[in-house]
C-alpha cells in the first residue's frame, strides 16, 4: 500500500548558479497562500497511512514551522514515520529547529554542497562554510539525531585536495547520512552560459571518477555504509522515504512540479503557480501528464531502481538472467546466491549498467 508522501516546496532565497529546478523568489504572503492549496490537494487524495513525508524544494525551511505544522496536521500519519525537511543554512536558527521539530520533523537534510568558501561563491550560495557548520550544531543542539548533509563535487575548478576538504569537514561533524551530487550542466543556468562562453569547463572524466572513488574510499574508513549510487549512512540510517523510489513503491507527489506514482501511473504536476493555483481552486488535481506503467515497465524499473540499492542489489527474472549473467561476466555486477549487485566497476559506470535494461 502507498504509505509516502513527497511536498514539494517551491521557494528560494535566490537562484544557485548551477540550479535548474522549480523554484522561485516569494514574499510571506505568497508562501501563506501556497500552503494552503496544498493543503487543499493533499485532501483530493485518501488519507493513507504514512510512514514517510519529505519535504523538498526548493527550500522547505522558508516556511514557518506554524505553516509546516499545519500541513502535517492534515495528513494521517504512522508512529516513528520519518518525516524530513529539506533546510538551507541561511534560513535557520536553533529557535526554528526546535520548532521544526515541534512541528513534528524529526529528519533534516541541510544543504551544505561544500565547506570551501570560494566554492560556495562560485555556486553562488549564500551561507559561508562556517553557517553551514553553524546549521549543522543548530539541528543537534535542537535535537535532531537523523542529519543528513548534501555535498556537491566536479565543481568548476575543484581539486581532489578541495575534496578531501570538504570531506575532512563532513566526517568530523558525523552526521548521519549524507548525499553526494556530481555537477551537471543544465542549460539555462549561469553555469551553462559559463561552460558555453569558455569560462568554466567540465571536470576530466578520468578526475570525476577519481573524485567518486576518493568520496566511497574515505566514507568507508569513516564507518558509513555506501548503500546507493549518491547515498551514505552510518548503521540502520538510511533514507526511509528516498528508500521507497529504489524499491520502486507507489508514493504521492504534492505541490506545483511534484512527481508521483499512484495506481501503477506516474504522474507530474503542472509547472506553473497561476496554473497549480487555478486548478486547486476547481477542486481539480493539478496533474499535468500520466504515464501508465505496465508489468513489463514495472519489472524494468525495479532491476534500474533497484541495483541502486548497492547492498541489496535485484533478483532478476526470466531473460533478465542471462542479462545479469552477462553483466557478471563483464565485471558490472557480482553474483551473491541469487542477487546480483553493482560491482566497483558497475558503480563507477551505473548509467551504462542501467541502459542495458531498457
Amino acid at each position: 500500500m502507498l504509505s509516502g508522501m513527497y511536498i514539494h516546496i517551491p521557494f528560494c532565497l535566490n537562484k544557485c548558479n548551477y540550479c535548474d529546478f522549480l523554484s522561485f523568489k516569494s514574499t510571506d504572503e505568497e508562501r501563506e497562500k501556497y500552503v494552503a492549496a496544498l493543503i487543499n490537494e493533499i485532501n483530493m487524495y485518501p488519507k493513507f497511512p504514512l510512514e514517510t513525508v519529505y519535504f523538498g524544494g526548493g527550500t522547505p525551511s522558508l516556511l514557518t514551522p506554524e505553516q509546516v505544522s499545519r500541513i502535517l496536521n492534515n495528513l494521517n500519519i504512522k508512529n516513528n514515520a520519518e518525516i524530513t525537511l529539506e533546510v538551507n543554512p541561511k534560513t535557520v536558527t536553533l529557535e526554528k529547529f526546535k520548532l521544526f521539530k515541534k512541528a513534528g520533523i524529526n529528519r533534516v537534510s541541510i544543504g551544505i554542497q561544500s565547506f570551501n568558501d570560494e566554492l560556495l561563491k562560485t555556486l553562488g550560495r549564500l551561507h559561508s562554510s562556517s553557517e553551514g557548520e553553524e546549521a549543522f550544531y543548530f539541528a543537534r543542539k535542537a535535537g535532531f539525531d537523523n542529519i543528513s548533509l548534501d555535498l556537491m563535487f566536479s565543481l568548476p575548478n575543484q581539486t581532489l585536495k578541495d575534496l578531501k576538504s570538504d570531506l575532512n569537514r563532513l566526517f568530523s561533524l558525523r552526521p548521519e547520512h549524507f548525499s553526494i551530487y556530481s555537477l551537471i550542466w543544465e542549460e539555462g543556468t549561469d553555469f551553462f552560459s559559463k561552460l558555453e562562453a569558455g569560462i568554466y569547463k567540465e571536470t576530466d572524466n578520468d578526475l570525476e571518477a577519481s573524485m567518486y572513488e576518493l568520496i566511497i574510499d574515505e566514507a568507508q574508513k569513516n564507518g558509513y555504509i555506501h548503500y546507493e549510487i549518491s547515498n551514505f549512512c552510518l548503521p540502520e540510517k538510511r533514507a526511509i522515504h528516498n528508500t521507497k523510489y529504489w524499491k520502486n513503491e507507489e508514493y504521492l507527489g504534492i505541490g506545483i512540479g511534484a512527481s508521483g506514482y499512484y495506481q501503477d501511473v506516474r504522474y507530474k504536476n503542472v509547472l506553473k503557480i497561476p496554473e497549480y493555483y487555478a486548478k486547486i481552486s476547481d477542486n481539480v488535481k493539478p496533474i499535468l501528464e500520466e504515464e501508465f506503467v505496465d508489468s513489463d515497465e514495472k519489472e524494468i524499473y525495479e532491476y534500474i531502481l533497484g541495483l541502486r540499492i548497492i547492498p541489496d542489489g535485484i533478483i532478476p527474472k526470466g531473460k533478465y538472467i542471462d542479462l545479469c549473467n552477462n553483466l557478471v561476466d563483464e565485471g558490472f555486477l557480482i553474483k551473491n546466491n541469487f542477487r546480483y549487485i553493482l560491482s566497483k566497476k558497475g558503480i563507477l559506470m551505473a548509467n551504462d549498467v542501467f541502459s542495458k535494461f531498457i
